[in-house]
C-alpha cells in the first residue's frame, strides 16, 4: 500500500486557520453574521398589485450595526416604468445611517405605465455600505399588474331621501371613499329640477374648488337643495357626482315637497287703521289667509303694542286649510292714561311652517266722559260769573 501526500489549496489552508480560530469560513470572503457593517434592508410590504397607469410607494428600512454610509441602486424595472429611491424632496442614490435600531428610511417609487400587460415584475433595491467591511444586502420587490388592483371610488350616505315644505332648505352629508392606491383631487357636481338651487362640496372649504382625498382615505360631500318657491307637492330627483380625472362616483337622492306654506294677515275691510278710546274696548276683525298649497294646522295670534295696552284675540289660535281664510276678532284696549294721538300696533299670525304681520294705527280719541265734564266745567264757571255780576254787579 502507497502513501499519498498533497499541498493544501489556499481556500482550504484559510479554511483550516478559521476553523482554528473559530471564526467560519473565510474561504469565500462572506462576512460573518453579527460582524461589523452589517446592513439590512426590509419593507413591510415586498409584494403589492397595481393597475396599469398607477403609482406604487414601497416604504423601505435601511439599518446598519455602525454608523455608516449606505450607497443604493434600483434594478430590474422595465425600460418604460419609472422607478426611484426618494426621500427629503430628492431622487437619493445614498443614505447615512447611525448604526441603532432606528432606521434611515427612503421610499421606492414605482409608476406602471398605462399600457403595461398583467403579470409579475420583480425589482430590486441593493445596499452597499462604503467602510471597510462593504457589507451588502438586497431587497427584491414585486409589482403584480392586474387592472382589478386600480381600486373603487364610492359615494354614498345614510339619508338619501327627505321631506319637507317647498320654502325650507333640505342638506344632504354624503361620504366619498377613496379605494384607490393614489392621492385623488376630486370636485363634486349636484344637480336638480329647473328653478332649484343645488350646491355640492367636497371637503369643509366652501372656497375650493376640488379636495384632494387621500388614498384609502374619506371625505365629506356637503349638498345643499334649495326648491323654487312655486314647488309642486310630490318627489323630486337630486343627482351628485365626483369626479377624479377618469374616476368617478354617483349618488342618487330624493327630496319630497309636501306642500308650500305661506299666508298673509289684514283686516276685514283691508284697512290698516282703527280708532279707539283710553281704558276702553275696540273691536277690527283680522283675515288669515292660507296662500300656500299644504294646511296649516296651527295660527298663533298676538300683538305687540305701546307700554299699558291689552290686545286679546279671538280665538287666540286658528287652523286654515291651504287657499283658504280665517277671521278672528281683535280685542284692542288702550291704556287708560293714553292722550289723544295716533300709536303703531303691530298684529302677528304665527305658525311653525310660516308666519305674516301687520301694523295698524290706531288714533286715540278724547273720552266723550272728559267731554262732558269739560262742558260742565264750562257751565259751571258761565254760572259762577252770571251769579258774580247779578249780585254785585249794581254796587
Amino acid at each position: 500500500m502507497s502513501l499519498a501526500w498533497s499541498v493544501p489549496t489556499r481556500a482550504a489552508r484559510l479554511g483550516l486557520v478559521a476553523s482554528l480560530l473559530g471564526l467560519g469560513s473565510l474561504a469565500g470572503g462572506a462576512v460573518p453574521v453579527g460582524a461589523a457593517g452589517q446592513i439590512t434592508l426590509t419593507t413591510p410590504y415586498p409584494a403589492v398589485a397595481a393597475a396599469p397607469g398607477s403609482a406604487v410607494n414601497f416604504d423601505i428600512s435601511i439599518t446598519t450595526d455602525t454608523p455608516d454610509r449606505v450607497d443604493l441602486s434600483v434594478t430590474g424595472a422595465p425600460a418604460d416604468w419609472s422607478a426611484a429611491l426618494r426621500g427629503g424632496g430628492f431622487t437619493v442614490d445614498g443614505v447615512e445611517t447611525d448604526g441603532t435600531k432606528t432606521p434611515t428610511k427612503v421610499t421606492l417609487a414605482v409608476t406602471v405605465p398605462q399600457g403595461a400587460t398583467e403579470g409579475t415584475q420583480r425589482i430590486v433595491v441593493r445596499g452597499v455600505t462604503t467602510g471597510g467591511s462593504r457589507a451588502s444586502d438586497s431587497l427584491p420587490v414585486d409589482v403584480r399588474v392586474t387592472p382589478n388592483a386600480a381600486g373603487d371610488v364610492t359615494l354614498t350616505t345614510d339619508i338619501p331621501s327627505l321631506k319637507g315644505a317647498s320654502n325650507a332648505s333640505f342638506p344632504f352629508t354624503l361620504t366619498l371613499t377613496n379605494s384607490t392606491s393614489e392621492d385623488l383631487p376630486f370636485s363634486a357636481v349636484a344637480t336638480g329640477p329647473a328653478g332649484w338651487t343645488v350646491t355640492a362640496q367636497v371637503g369643509s372649504s366652501a372656497q375650493a374648488a376640488s379636495v384632494v382625498v387621500k388614498a384609502g382615505a374619506t371625505s365629506p360631500v356637503s349638498v345643499s337643495v334649495k326648491p323654487s318657491s312655486d314647488a309642486a307637492a310630490g318627489k323630486y330627483p337630486i343627482g351628485v357626482d365626483v369626479t377624479s380625472g377618469s374616476k368617478t362616483a354617483h349618488q342618487d337622492l330624493e327630496v319630497e315637497i309636501t306642500g308650500s306654506y305661506t299666508m298673509t294677515l289684514t283686516t276685514a275691510d283691508q284697512r290698516v287703521n282703527m280708532s279707539a278710546t283710553a281704558g276702553a274696548v275696540s273691536d277690527m276683525t283680522v283675515v288669515v289667509s292660507n296662500t300656500g298649497t299644504a294646511d296649516i294646522a296651527s295660527v298663533a295670534l298676538s300683538a305687540t303694542a305701546p307700554n299699558g295696552w291689552k290686545i286679546a284675540f279671538e280665538p287666540a289660535t286658528v287652523a286654515v286649510p291651504a287657499g283658504q281664510q280665517v277671521q278672528a276678532v281683535a280685542h284692542v284696549t288702550p291704556s287708560s292714561d293714553a292722550i289723544a294721538g295716533d300709536y303703531v300696533a303691530t298684529f302677528k299670525a304665527t305658525a311653525p311652517e310660516a308666519s305674516a304681520d301687520t301694523d295698524i294705527r290706531v288714533t286715540i280719541e278724547t273720552s266723550l266722559l272728559w267731554g262732558a265734564i269739560g262742558v260742565l266745567l264750562i257751565l259751571l264757571v258761565l254760572a259762577g260769573l252770571w251769579w258774580t255780576f247779578r249780585r254785585y254787579g249794581r254796587r
